[in-house]
């Protein structure tokens, strides 16, 4: 896709998240990597109203070039997309259900979520760490993320949120979306006799859709 292309996919996938709650105010962004550098939502803008031609861009050593001041928590994109060299995106909200689980979950845990469905696995992958709590804008978590980033697609900021990545915005933003309704199902069934996958099944499901 081109740079254009992207700009006008991110504020559709951006309001699409906003109205069904996925983020609210000017919680949460998004990045997308570019042959030449990354797009990053706007700091202090809302995921429901962004302008495809405001949108911040960055270059490759992640300075400030070309529209409004990106996120104040760009590091946590440059933690996960210098980690994950195949990844070409990253959303991060502050959606109900995943967050309520970063709520729940001891700093350091795993596998919080367990693989009740083929999805969440094919979508989230095994493992799901979860960060310690830091101050919002605190450059102090680049370093855990970054490392957390290396072994998982996606995690839980304790208090605080998911950070999700994907090979393209529409896979960063499935996983997201995926990930919030596994965090939802999970809480649901919680305290239930649950049937999750056996480790049999997560390890078929890994080796076919990776």
């Amino acid at each position: 896709m081109t740079e254009s292309e992207l700009r006008d996919l991110l504020v559709e996938l951006g309001a699409s998240l906003f109205a069904r709650g996925y983020s609210v105010g000017s919680a949460g962004n998004i990045s997308v990597r570019l042959p030449d550098g990354y797009l990053m939502t706007p700091t202090n803008s809302s995921l429901g109203r962004l302008q495809a031609d405001r949108i911040s861009k960055l270059d490759g050593n992640w300075n400030h070039i070309g529209g409004d001041k990106p996120s104040k928590e760009v590091f946590m994109h440059r933690a996960v997309l210098t980690a994950r060299p195949e990844a070409g995106a990253v959303v991060h909200l502050h959606s109900t259900y995943a967050t309520a689980i970063g709520c729940l979950a001891a700093p350091g845990e795993s596998a919080p979520i367990p693989p009740l469905t083929p999805y969440f696995v094919m979508r989230v992958g095994r493992s799901l760490p979860v960060i310690q709590y830091y101050r919002p804008g605190d450059g102090a978590m680049e370093r855990e993320i970054h490392e957390a980033a290396k072994g998982a697609r996606a995690m839980l900021l304790a208090n605080h949120g998911p950070v999700v990545s994907g090979k393209s915005l529409v896979d960063a933003v499935y996983a997201a979306e995926e990930l919030e309704e596994s965090a939802k199902l999970a809480l649901m069934l919680r305290g239930q006799p649950a049937r999750a996958l056996t480790a049999a099944q997560v390890e078929d499901l890994l080796s076919t859709f990776g």
